[in-house]
């Protein structure tokens, strides 16, 4: 069963809508839509495992430039 989360990402200033573009073309990304508040974007994933999920979140989404922090949030089915 593929697992989700979601990843609220914090970025520079005035980057938000560039980071959010950027994220959303990423394979195993389902959205990725900027907002207000505390976090400047907010993404949707999915992978096949938890393991693969976090390569994704480490190996590309923390790689778009402009984004300070990331915290993820995993989907759990009570």
């Amino acid at each position: 069963m593929a697992v989700q989360a979601y990843i609220l990402v914090q970025t520079e200033v005035g980057k938000a809508a560039e980071v959010a573009r950027e994220i959303a073309a990423i394979d195993g990304v389902i959205q990725a839509e900027d907002v207000t508040g505390p976090y400047d974007v907010i993404v949707r994933v999915e992978g096949p495992n938890m393991d693969e999920l976090g390569t994704l979140v480490v190996a590309s989404i923390q790689q778009v430039d402009g984004i300070t922090r990331t915290l993820t949030c995993p989907v759990v089915r009570l």
